[in-house]
């Protein structure tokens, strides 16, 4: 009865190592390829944008204004949202490469910049303190080692190294109102919204596709999508709290 039991749990792990080799990503040469693009919009009326009271390190944090407007949700006059990570679920397509320059994360005015941040796992990114006064970057991660570095004045650049694939929150433990995401993919089609709500994603390979969105306050949503060899998919797409 053991013998049994232990040879199912093997053939349980077996089977899921296969399917995680067998779902990993393939570079591929992309001649074809065809444009996704389009806006996601809020459904309904959006709720006001909430503001946030500047309580710490007045002459910096708030020289533009004492409050601020929190990023958790902003939502554009037309009903677009902006920060909406838009990642169609492709297993092929052009290569994923780290930059050669390296992504940047500014601390100013004592927010974060940009409040998302998108890039190949792997990469180093360049966390800058604009600021001139003490910050810190602390991440919460699952499969990264999460950090949780001081930054005062005299260190104007720190660098972070993500190795692999994660959506991670930032903070600052300095001033609290604070926050960020990462997010470290494994392919390179996504794309982060704008102000307006909009976004482009290129070089897709012809084909059907399921396309997840992921906000921070909206949760994820899953839209299909059919790309044609060197034409541009135009699509509306839509966002509400559940």
């Amino acid at each position: 009865m053991r013998r049994t039991l232990f040879l199912s749990a093997l053939a349980v792990v077996a089977t899921a190592s296969l399917a995680g080799r067998a779902a990993a990503y393939e570079a591929i040469a992309v001649t074809d390829g065809g444009t996704l693009s389009g806006t996601v919009t809020y459904d309904g009326t959006p709720p006001a944008a909430a503001k946030i009271e500047v309580t710490k390190d007045p002459e910096v944090c708030g020289k533009e204004s004492k409050e601020k407007v929190n990023p958790v949700l902003l939502v554009g006059a037309g009903g677009g949202i902006a920060n909406v990570v838009v990642t169609v679920k492709a297993t092929k397509g052009k290569k994923l490469e780290v930059p050669a320059t390296n992504p940047v994360f500014d601390q100013k005015t004592c927010e974060f910049h940009p409040h998302v941040l998108v890039f190949p796992a792997g990469s180093t990114i360049d966390v800058i303190n604009s600021d001139g006064i003490l910050h810190n970057i602390h991440t919460t991660s699952t499969v990264n080692p999460s950090q949780n570095q001081a930054q005062p004045k005299f260190k104007p650049k720190i660098q972070l190294k993500v190795e692999k694939p994660e959506t991670i929150q930032v903070k600052c433990d300095v001033h609290g109102w604070m926050s960020a995401w990462w997010v470290a993919t494994d392919q390179p089609y996504v794309a982060v919204t704008d102000a307006s709500g909009a976004f482009k994603i290129t070089d897709l390979p012809p084909g059907d596709y399921e396309v997840e969105l992921w906000q921070e306050k909206l949760g994820k949503k899953t839209e299909k999508v059919s790309i044609k060899p060197k034409e541009e998919t135009k699509v509306a797409w839509s966002m509400s709290k559940a």
